[in-house]
């Protein structure tokens, strides 16, 4: 079962693969075999091995999940890694379709090319030169924050909607994560406090000037959901990936917070429930080894002495 509740398709038969996605695999191909692959707490994954029509071995990475969520959530991710993989194709397995099932219309999927990872922390100038290249080389479409379509991360929408100002976009997007929270854990009476300390005074002070006094910010490309787990080193190639976006065109130096750890404490899977999510530092791997290597590929936004408290705020 999968967080809907719905049954899981079961990647273990020969029989699981659906005429919508045989239909994305390329012209003359025969599925040689499937079987379960990877992990997702929102769904099912997989591995599609086919021969194309000259004989040629080929593999494929599926995730399935169900409902009008996760038909939402494949979408965001297949639209994200496109974006991804469009401006910088070493840095992210190919994505290759998105859709619904035929024979189970409440199953969508989302499918890619398969890379064979190791699940190792990469070289941390390495990593941090092509992520460096993926802020720096992209581009907005409209030259604003947010996306063209909502993205997921994890279960949960993103507030992706288009604005002009860096410091706006960030205000609407906590507005919408608090939300979400509060609607699943009610009001504390400390939000009375914290959220007007929050909204009319910290934000304006640590992100108004970067747009003010000349300055501006470049909406950049970033992977959304950067920790360690949706991160892998291609075990042939030895190249760098990462999988599992949230995109949406924000401050570089979001991206970072997620950096803002003490290192690599624990085994790389060591975490539980309570711990999840990108922003935690005692569950993160990516340390301050991380930031510095970034540090020699960006600069740090101006003006400079906001720089730790504005990855601060961007932990939250």
């Amino acid at each position: 079962m999968n967080d809907s509740g719905s049954p899981a398709v079961d990647f273990s038969r020969e029989d699981s693969i659906d005429p919508s996605v045989l239909a994305e695999l390329p012209k003359g191909s025969r599925v040689i075999s499937t079987e379960e692959r990877g992990i997702s707490f929102w769904g099912t994954t997989g591995r599609i091995n086919v021969e194309l029509a000259d004989g040629t071995p080929v593999s494929f990475f599926i995730k399935a999940v169900t409902k009008e969520r996760g038909k939402n959530m494949v979408y965001g991710e297949y639209e994200s890694m496109k974006a991804i993989y469009n401006v910088a194709p070493n840095f992210a397995p190919k994505p290759i379709a998105w859709g619904s099932y035929q024979d189970c219309p409440d199953t969508h999927f989302f499918l890619c090319e398969y890379r064979d990872m190791a699940a190792d922390m990469p070289d941390p100038d390495k990593f941090a030169a092509r992520l460096a290249a993926l802020h720096n080389n992209s581009a907005s479409p409209t030259g604003k924050f947010g996306f063209h379509v909502t993205t997921h991360n994890g279960n949960l929408p993103q507030m992706t909607d288009w604005e002009d100002s860096w410091e706006i976009f960030f205000a609407k997007s906590m507005r919408h994560a608090l939300d979400l929270e509060i609607a699943v854990k009610g009001w504390d009476p400390e939000l009375d406090f914290l959220v007007p300390a929050l909204f009319d005074r910290v934000i304006p002070r640590l992100l108004r000037p970067l747009e003010s006094e000349g300055r501006s910010v470049k909406p950049s490309l970033i992977h959304g959901d950067l920790w360690y787990a949706n991160s892998g080193i291609d075990t042939e190639t030895g190249e760098s990936l990462v999988f599992d976006a949230c995109c949406f065109y924000a401050h570089n130096e979001c991206e970072l917070a997620g950096f803002y750890g003490e290192g690599n404490q624990t085994d790389r899977w060591d975490t539980n429930e309570d711990e999840f999510g990108q922003w935690r530092p005692i569950c993160n791997r990516f340390g301050d080894e991380y930031l510095e290597a970034y540090r020699s590929y960006a600069q740090v936004s101006p003006p400079e002495e906001d720089y730790d408290g504005r990855l601060d705020l961007y932990k939250l």
